[in-house]
């Protein structure tokens, strides 16, 4: 009977995590497909209003039509409102509600609100929610305040405001919307690069959305000892790790490059290497131009965009702490130890499961879009390989290539979004609410020989 009401857990957490992800998409294509979300106030089209629809509340940012140009403000606002459901989680947004009501949050909503910040201890949930959402409102409004007061030099008062804000929850959500193509379509953040303002203040929302709720509030509510859980030391240090390659990695590769930075001072090179370090990891803004990139920072590129941000998080991708178990797990023989462990902590062997079912899917599902797409549209394996890891990853950098695939493409790159946004999360639910026993009868050891 146990292991039945097991079975059904994730099952449950499943189903409400797609078919919510799944509806929200659905509503979204519905409204963009409207003439008046157009600025020609006729139909964007299926297909176009799924991309865009799916594109945002996966939070992704690959767009087939520039946002500013195309979309009217109403199918900007609605955009922008499926990118912060997206990015949130629609059950933080039910909640927020439920909040503003004072409506009580049931058993089974803490549940799903759990498994939405993939924190498995129900103690506090309500309180950790509550302190997710004025979190999010305050960094966001923080964000907003500084980037419209620059934007409004270049776009005026209204303008600046207008896409201080956008800009703002674009990337806090890791999203990689933009509304700068007023200044040229598919611009993007490549106006300002290597302005310090723009570049640190768009960085650091990525990184704090990128980071995940479990380790803000771990954060904020510091042990007296000083001591974080081993989670929140773990993403911390694989974080700053990754952004220190990044960085050094793209200095390197692209120091001599005329097409991206190799024609600007040293202060500009080293904001826009950071930049597209930080944006890789899963934001998509672009200032470097991701088409004029060397070959070894084309490979380098679609590698971190597989990592991406961390659980819990508005980001996407395999997520940082699967690298890390992985990576431990690796080097633990060299160590002589037959467990990984790191910070005086021992990593369990269903960590170690569970990272490695989720890198076999993730590799899996890319390749196989990759195949789909270079065969449909007759695209050199590369270039098939950077849209499709930046669709799964919900990263959003682009080469210029989404606009122009064919709609069979661009169904694999719903398809691949979808995945790479809800697909990581049912993994998670399952491996969440899964039965710990491992079943009473065991079968016999078989030995097999490694490497």
């Amino acid at each position: 009977m146990r292991r039945s009401a097991a079975r059904k857990k994730p099952r449950s957490a499943v189903r409400v995590i797609t078919l919510g992800f799944s509806l929200l998409i659905a509503v979204g294509t519905v409204l963009l497909s409207m003439p008046f979300a157009t600025r020609s106030g006729q139909s964007a089209g299926l297909m176009t209003a799924l991309f865009t629809a799916t594109s945002a509340s996966c939070v992704t940012g690959l767009v087939v039509e520039d946002t500013y140009l195309f979309w009217s403000p109403a199918g900007q606002a609605i955009i922008l409102s499926l990118v912060q459901i997206g990015g949130l989680g629609f059950m933080m947004v039910a909640a927020g509600f439920s909040f503003i009501v004072r409506r009580r949050i049931t058993l089974r909503e803490r549940l799903l609100l759990g498994k939405s910040l993939n924190v498995d201890d129900m103690a506090g949930i309500v309180r950790l929610a509550k302190g997710i959402l004025l979190g999010t409102l305050a960094v966001e409004g923080m964000g907003a305040v500084i980037l419209s007061v620059r934007f409004a030099r270049d776009f005026g008062l209204r303008g600046g405001i207008i896409k201080g804000v956008w800009t703002s929850v674009s990337a806090f959500c890791n999203a990689g919307f933009d509304l700068m193509g007023e200044t040229g379509a598919y611009t993007s953040m490549a106006g300002y690069l290597g302005d310090p303002a723009v570049t640190l203040t768009v960085s650091l929302l990525i990184i704090l959305g990128g980071l995940g709720f479990y380790v803000w509030s771990d954060v904020v509510n510091c042990p007296k000892n000083g001591r974080y859980r081993l989670h929140t030391h773990l993403v911390l240090f694989t974080t700053g790790v990754l952004l220190l390659v990044g960085t050094l990695g793209f200095l390197i590769f692209e120091w001599n490059n005329p097409q991206t930075i190799g024609n600007e001072g040293l202060l500009s090179r080293v904001l826009a290497s950071f930049f597209q370090s930080v944006s890789l990891r899963t934001a998509g803004f672009d200032q470097m131009g991701q088409a004029g990139l060397t070959s070894a920072s084309q490979a380098f590129s679609v590698i971190l965009m597989f990592v991406g941000g961390s659980p819990g998080s508005t980001a996407g991708g395999i997520k940082t702490t699967t690298l890390a178990v992985l990576i431990l797990t690796a080097i633990a023989p060299y160590r002589g130890k037959d467990r990984a462990d790191v910070f005086g902590r021992t990593i369990t062997q269903r960590a170690v499961t569970d990272a490695l079912s989720v890198f076999v899917a993730g590799i899996g599902v890319v390749i196989c879009g990759t195949f789909l797409v270079s065969t449909a549209d007759g695209l050199s394996f590369g270039a098939a390989l950077y849209e499709c890891m930046s669709g799964f990853a919900t990263v959003g950098l682009s080469q210029g290539l989404t606009p122009t695939l064919s709609a069979f493409s661009r169904l694999v790159l719903v398809a691949l979004m979808f995945m790479g946004r809800v697909g990581i999360m049912t993994i998670g639910a399952a491996a969440l609410f899964r039965d710990g026993g491992e079943g009473k009868i065991k079968m016999p050891e078989g030995k097999i020989m490694i490497g």
